[in-house]
C-alpha cells in the first residue's frame, strides 16, 4: 500500500552517536540536498518539524541502516514519515559493488541508502512498529537474555577460580547460579575459612538453605571437618579469598536482577492479548512464551506465509549450488537471539509433544546430530505457528495430531493409538 503513495521526498540516513549525515531529494527533481543532524532531542525534533511544514505532512521516505534504537524510536510515531530500515549487510554488499576498495564514508553510506531507496523501493517494506505491550515484552526478553549471558560467564568464572583454590566448595555452596550458593561462598571463601565456622553456625546454614535431613547434614559436616585444601601456597589462597567474593557479590546482584525480569515477563505476558495462544504451546513456559510471542509480533501483515518467518529467523537452510557441487548448510546472516528462540523451543517441544518426540527420533535414527534435529523440527514448528499467530487460534495437540492420521503422516506410526493428552508448561 505503501508503494502506491505520492511520495513528496527520499532521503537517506546515515546514523551515528554524535551526528547523523543526510541526503534528501525532492520527488521529481534531480538535486541532492545535504544535511547534518546533530545527536539532540532538540534538533532532531526541529528537522522533523521542518520536513512537516515544507512538504505540507505528505508522506516522506527514510531509508536508515537499523531497525532499533533512539533514532528509530524517535521517528516511529511521526505520521507522515515512512520508514524503510535496511539491513547492514545489504547496504555493505550495497556498497562493496560500488567500491571494490572498501572505503567507508557517512556521507557515501547516505547517499547509497538513498539510492537504494529510490530505485528498489519496491524490494524494501516500510517499518511498521508492533504495539508497546510486544515491544516491551521484546526488550524485557532480549535482556534477560544477555543478563543470563553474564551470569554464565560468572559462573564459569567463579567454578575455574573454585577448582583451582577450593574444589569442595563446588559440592557443599550448591548450583553456583543461586542465591545458597552466594550466602556459602561470601561467608566462605576458602576450605581454611570454613573449617574454622563451629558446627552450630555451618548446622543452621544448612537448615536454612536446603531440606536435608540431620544425618545427611552431620554427613556434611563430617566431610568439611576431614577435608584437605588441594594447594598450600598463600598467594594463590590470599588472591582467590579475594575475588572469589567479589564474583559472587556480582552474581548475586545478576540473580536478583533475572528474577525481576521473569516477574516482569510474566505479568505482562499474561496481560498480552495473544497470551491465550503463545501460552498453548508445549514446552513454551514463562521465558520462551513471552520470546515467541515478540517473535511474530501483533502486525498479522507483517509476514504473509510461514517461509518468510523461517528464512527471517535463519531456521530455512541455505543451498548453494555451482556446477556440479551442492552445499546445504544452516543460514549465517540473521538474527541471533530470533533463531535461539525458535530452536530453544524446538528443543523444549521434545518433552511436551508426543509427535515432537516421534519427529525428532526419526531424524536421530537417521543419522542427523542433536542441533540439526532440532532445526529441522523448529522448521516444521514455524509452520504450526504461523497459522496459529495468523487465525489467533491456539494450538491443541489432539487437533494436530487428528491432522497427521487425516493425512496419513508416517509419524502415526510412531505414535500410541490413543495419545495421552500433553501437559503444557
Amino acid at each position: 500500500m505503501s508503494s502506491e503513495l505520492e511520495i513528496a521526498a527520499f532521503i537517506g540516513l546515515d546514523w551515528a552517536d554524535q551526528q547523523h549525515v543526510i541526503r534528501l531529494r525532492v520527488a521529481g527533481s534531480t538535486a541532492v540536498e545535504d544535511q547534518r543532524l546533530d545527536q539532540k532531542p532538540e534538533t532532531l525534533r526541529a528537522w522533523i518539524g521542518h520536513l512537516r511544514q515544507r512538504f505540507d505532512g505528505r508522506p516522506v521516505a527514510i531509508a536508515l541502516e537499523q531497525s532499533r534504537g533512539s533514532l528509530l524510536y524517535a521517528l516511529m510515531n511521526v505520521d507522515f514519515l515512512l520508514l524503510y530500515p535496511v539491513n547492514p549487510q545489504n547496504l555493505a554488499q550495497y556498497r562493496k559493488a560500488f567500491y571494490p576498495s572498501g572505503a567507508k564514508d557517512d556521507p557515501q553510506d547516505a547517499l547509497l541508502l538513498l539510492e537504494m531507496l529510490e530505485k528498489h523501493r519496491d524490494r524494501l517494506r516500510v517499518w511498521v512498529p508492533d504495539d508497546a505491550s510486544t515491544r516491551c515484552l521484546r526488550l524485557l526478553a532480549e535482556n534477560r537474555r544477555k543478563l543470563v549471558n553474564r551470569r554464565t560467564a560468572l559462573t564459569n568464572h567463579l567454578t575455574s577460580l573454585l577448582k583451582e583454590s577450593f574444589p569442595q566448595a563446588l559440592d557443599w555452596a550448591g548450583p553456583l547460579d543461586s542465591l545458597r550458593a552466594c550466602d556459602f561462598l561470601e561467608n566462605w571463601s576458602s576450605l581454611q575459612i570454613l573449617q574454622k565456622t563451629s558446627p552450630s553456625r555451618l548446622r543452621k546454614f544448612y537448615r536454612e538453605h536446603t531440606r536435608q535431613e540431620a544425618e545427611t547434614i552431620q554427613q556434611r559436616l563430617e566431610q568439611i571437618r576431614q577435608a584437605q585444601p588441594l594447594v598450600s601456597d598463600s598467594a594463590v589462597l590470599a588472591a582467590a579469598e579475594l575475588m572469589i567474593p567479589a564474583l559472587v557479590r556480582q552474581l548475586r546482584c545478576l540473580i536478583e536482577s533475572i528474577q525481576q525480569f521473569d516477574q516482569q515477563l510474566k505479568d505482562r505476558f499474561q496481560q498480552h492479548d495473544d497470551y491465550t495462544l503463545f501460552h498453548s504451546l508445549p514446552g513454551a513456559g514463562p521465558a520462551l512464551g513471552p520470546r515467541l510471542l515478540s517473535a511474530f509480533g501483533s502486525n498479522r501483515d507483517r509476514f504473509q506465509c510461514a517461509a518468510e518467518v523461517q528464512l527471517l529467523s535463519g531456521i530455512a537452510p541455505v543451498t548453494e549450488r555451482s556446477g556440479q557441487s551442492c552445499w546445504v548448510h544452516w543460514r549465517l546472516a540473521c538474527p541471533k537471539f530470533l533463531r535461539q528462540s525458535f530452536h530453544e523451543f524446538a528443543a523444549q517441544s521434545i518433552l511436551f509433544s508426543g509427535w515432537a518426540r516421534a519427529f525428532y527420533d526419526q531424524l536421530r535414527a537417521r543419522g542427523a546430530s542433536h542441533h540439526a534435529a532440532v532445526r529441522t523440527l523448529a522448521f516444521k514448528w514455524i509452520r504450526i505457528l504461523f497459522r496459529c499467530w495468523k487465525t489467533r487460534t491456539p494450538y491443541d495437540e489432539q487437533i494436530y495430531l487428528a491432522s497427521l492420521r487425516r493425512r496419513g503422516s508416517p509419524l502415526c506410526a510412531a505414535l500410541s493409538p490413543t495419545p495421552q493428552e500433553v501437559p503444557c508448561e
